[in-house]
């Protein structure tokens, strides 16, 4: 069996009662010159509709090849493949993936140190639990499941003057109006400014959507004032995709998680949704899946490499829990720097994942993002060089879509424009 050229070369493995895998490789004959990769592809027989969590009620093993065991299975039945078909073992092994992808690559550092020399995750969905917890209470906020007749509740329409009043309160504060707020935690907004006044009845807010904005752009604490997630960025509202959360529908993902992880409850209504559902949810962990464990102590000690990149206009995903997923892994490890072998870069202006006004195409997701085929420019190109060559990425240089450049820096450093250009500051 070939496509486009390649052998795909594939087994069937049994893992339990209710998961069959089929692994696909596309194998190629014959290299020519250039980064020489083979990208293994999984299958699991168990049926499934999309994006819908349903498939989880019930089906705790089906929870745990989510949770966890999915990418290892396809590490391992992968190299075997490989093996089989040129006659000796791979030579090093990466892993790329983003948002859920992000959080499976974390994953495998943790759980599974041995499966990959270079991994890059980005936009991790990682602290899983409270972030499900989180994308539910921000609809509550603004009277989710149903906001008809709540005075919280906030019209698309006035999304648009929200986002606006960020950029005029928080855009300058870098330096530089550009569209872009490249530090969102410097950004203390103040959603007074756009109050209704008297008579005014279009363009502003009342001052129950007011209280509403500040819940929504303050960190998350447990019922004890433990911080559960990081705040949600200022500046990630300008994005379409917003409406993910402010909807008045509880969205999708933290719907079904709910529903049919956590609880195993498909009728739950979120009316009764609250933080001692999250902290449940956090007390359960179902598969382990939450993802938020800073012992990468055997990943480090056997020469891993891992990058790590997050957007900061991420509309889906808080920033600020990368950063702390940075500080975690510090602590417990008790290194003050990772740089020897985890490094993380936060992106000014990106989305989730890609897109946004800012330099956001650096390699992370496909041709169309490798702009400039060069490591400082492609973070697969980045990781490898890491791992083969002993060369960190100081920085990582994005291309916006109008084809300007700028350096993005990795944390703890901070982006600073000296008057022409951004560099990178400890």
């Amino acid at each position: 069996m070939q496509r486009h050229g390649f052998p795909i070369l594939g087994l069937v493995a049994f893992l339990d009662w209710e998961t069959e895998v089929w692994v696909a490789a596309w194998i190629k004959s014959i290299w020519t010159t250039g980064p020489r990769f083979i990208s293994p592809l999984l299958d699991r027989t168990t049926d499934t509709t999309g994006n819908s969590g349903s498939v989880f009620l019930d089906h705790p093993e089906v929870l745990n090849d989510f949770a966890f065991r999915a990418i290892h299975v396809e590490a391992v039945i992968g190299k075997q493949i490989v093996e089989a078909y040129y006659g000796r073992p791979h030579h090093k092994s990466y892993y790329i993936g983003c948002s859920t992808g992000g959080r499976q690559g974390t994953q495998e550092a943790l759980k599974f140190p041995e499966d990959f020399d270079g991994i890059v995750a980005g936009s991790p969905a990682t602290n899983f639990n409270n972030l499900q917890g989180w994308s539910a209470i921000l609809g509550r906020f603004v009277g989710a499941p149903d906001p008809t007749g709540n005075p919280r509740f906030i019209p698309a329409d006035l999304w648009n003057t929200i986002a606006a009043e960020v950029l005029k309160q928080c855009d300058g504060l870098d330096g530089v109006e550009d569209g872009i707020i490249t530090e969102p935690d410097d950004c203390q907004f103040r959603p007074e400014a756009i109050v209704c006044t008297a008579g005014q009845t279009t363009g502003c807010l009342t001052s129950a959507q007011i209280d509403a904005l500040h819940e929504i752009y303050q960190p998350l604490f447990g019922t004890s004032g433990e911080l559960l997630y990081s705040r949600y960025d200022p500046g990630a509202e300008a994005d379409g995709d917003a409406q993910t959360f402010f909807s008045g529908s509880i969205v999708s993902f933290p719907n079904d998680w709910y529903r049919f992880s956590v609880l195993n409850d498909s009728s739950f209504s979120f009316e009764n949704f609250d933080l001692d559902t999250i902290e449940l949810g956090d007390r359960l962990d179902p598969g382990g899946i939450q993802t938020f464990n800073g012992n990468l102590s055997t990943f480090e000690a056997r020469g891993g490499k891992f990058l790590t990149y997050h957007g900061r206009r991420d509309q889906l995903i808080a920033s600020g829990n990368s950063k702390r997923m940075y500080n975690l892994i510090s602590q417990t490890l008790s290194m003050p720097s990772l740089d020897s072998f985890y490094r993380l870069f936060l992106i000014p202006g990106m989305d989730h994942c890609s897109g946004g006004p800012g330099a956001a195409a650096f390699g992370q997701g496909g041709i169309v993002s490798n702009v400039v085929s060069a490591s400082s420019n492609n973070v697969l190109l980045a990781i490898v060089d890491w791992v083969e060559g002993g060369v960190a990425p100081d920085v990582i240089i994005g291309t916006s879509t109008d084809g300007q450049t700028r350096t993005h820096c990795r944390y703890p450093q901070r982006s600073v424009f000296n008057g022409s250009t951004f560099i990178c500051e400890a």
